[in-house]
Order: C-alpha cells, then structure tokens, then sequence
C-alpha cells in the first residue's frame, strides 16, 4: 500500500472537480453527510516518531485537515486533544479512534472558541489531560459564502468570523504561552485567500490575512523564548467546511482552477504540520509553508 512517501503523480492522485458531488450539507458540516469523504490519510500516513513525547492541541481537530493533522501527529509519537464544536461529537470520536489506535492519548474537548473563557479552560484542560502541551494548531474557521459581497455579509456573520477566526486565535495562544516550553510549537492555519481573495469570501480572507500577520509579529515576540510560530496556507481543501458554505453549482468544480486542476486532500496537508512540530524546522520561524496547486502566495 502507498503512504505519504510514495512517488505518484500529483496531478491524478486524488479525484478530479468533475468528480465531486453537487451537494451541500447542513453546517458546520459532518464528515458522515459528505457523499465523497476526504482523505485524512487513515490507510496511508506512516510515522517514523518525529514527535514521540509531544503534546499536541488541535483546534478544529474533529475533521478536515485538523483530523489529518491529528492522525499524522498521532502515528508520529504525539498525543494529541483536540477541540471541536458540541455538534461535532461523531466526527471527533473517529478522530479519537485513530489516534487511539496509533497506541496514543487522546483527548476530547468539545465547545465554542468564540467564547474567551471556553478558549482559557480548553488549553487548562488539554494540559491536564496531557500532562503538559509542547505543540498548539490553531486551526479552526468559519467561513460563508456571500455571492452578493460585501452588501450581504452581516454584522452576525462578520462577527462569527472574526471571534472564531481571530478572537480564538489570540485567547487560545494567549492561554497557552504559560504551558509551552523552549522548544515549543504554534501552528496556524492561514490560507491562499490570504493572498488571493476571493470576492465571496471577503470577511474569511481578511481574517487569513490577519492570521498570516498574527504569525509574523508572534514568532519575533516569542524568539528568544525558545517558542516557533509558523503557518500553513492552503489553497482549496476537500474538507466538509466546502459543501457545508458554498452553493452546489461551485462544489462540483471547487478546486480546478488550481495549475493542478484539483482540490487538495488533507492527508496531503498534515506532512507540513508535522514539520513545523518537528525539530527538522528548528531555525524557521515567522514564515509559512503553501500548500495551494500551484497557486501563487505572493
């Protein structure tokens, strides 16, 4: 069988725009509703114990590219907990399983990041449940699609975004600085929308923008504390955040204009995460690793 390390053409590899169905999912979207689940990399991400010993903390860790981190991190020799929406139960309790099944811990932490004290007590928790936290993901989002631009982004919306897009992302760091040790990891996701805008995602792509600042500032405010911050942008991601946000007619041919002219999975993602977790990225910090097609980051 083909792991992460199996030379294959990229442009084949995973399934082409025509093949994804025209559907759309109730949100914040389960991976058992999608008709074409992802790969989160469950049959072929091998470790090789990068990170045997650490603790990890996921945001967004039920599905999508948090479940493939998750995995990778597991099969790598980390334990791992992870949060998720209330909502989210079934999709984190097969994450848990595979992580459980790599011989690791993990942790389950259900709740909403857009409340500060929630964000306080899921990094209390995650310490507790792991014994300490060497390595946080900030990866959860929101995101929905506004065909109308700017007129149809409402004030309840723009506020959905900012506090689980940003406002998350500063409690949750925050929370954790007082656990992470030298040597320690912050990873956030960003995304090529933080470059390339996309007229109907206007209020997510200011948010990855930020993000992608938020990690340039952080990592020169956290250098001589021994801590990494980097990021990870991605460019369309076959996760359930897809038909969960955007209209059926551009489900079925999200991700072809990529120079690749195909959406990624996750499981194609999770080799960056794990890297910037690792001590393979010791003398990198403030910067990001694209994970896009072939889309330019400028």
């Amino acid at each position: 069988m083909s792991d992460q390390t199996t030379p294959q053409d990229p442009t084949t590899q995973e399934p082409q725009p025509e093949q994804q169905p025209a559907e759309q999912i109730e949100h914040p979207g389960r991976t058992g509703d999608m008709s074409q689940e992802p790969d989160h990399g469950e049959q072929s991400y091998k470790g090789s114990g990068r990170l045997e010993g650490k603790r990890a903390l996921i945001t967004g860790g039920d599905s999508g590219i948090g479940r493939a981190v998750a995995i990778a991190f597991a099969r790598e020799g980390a334990d791992v907990a992870i949060s998720y929406l209330p909502e989210e139960e079934e999709d984190a309790r097969t994450t848990a399983h595979w992580i459980k099944e790599a011989g690791r811990t993990a942790v389950l932490l259900p709740g909403d990041i857009r409340d500060e004290s929630f964000c306080q007590q899921l990094v209390a928790d995650a310490v507790a449940g792991l014994g300490g936290l060497d390595v946080l993901v900030n990866n959860a989002a929101y995101q929905m699609s506004q065909d109308g631009g700017l007129r149809d982004i409402t004030t309840e919306q723009l506020d959905r975004v900012l506090k689980t897009n940003i406002y998350a992302l500063f409690w949750t760091t925050k929370a954790a600085l007082e656990h992470l040790p030298r040597g320690g990891s912050i990873i956030n996701t960003t995304s090529v929308q933080a470059y390339q805008p996309s007229p109907q995602l206007l209020d997510y792509a200011t948010t990855k923008a930020g993000i992608l600042n938020f990690t340039r500032g952080l990592a020169q405010q956290l250098a001589e504390e021994g801590i990494r911050v980097n990021a990870v942008a991605p460019g369309p991601i076959w996760t359930p955040l897809i038909p969960a946000t955007m209209p059926e007619e551009k489900v079925d041919s999200f991700g072809g204009q990529t120079p690749m002219g195909r959406a990624g999975q996750p499981a194609e993602l999770a080799p960056a995460y794990v890297f910037f977790a690792s001590q393979e990225s010791s003398y990198i910090t403030g910067d990001r690793i694209g994970a896009t097609g072939g889309q330019i980051l400028g």
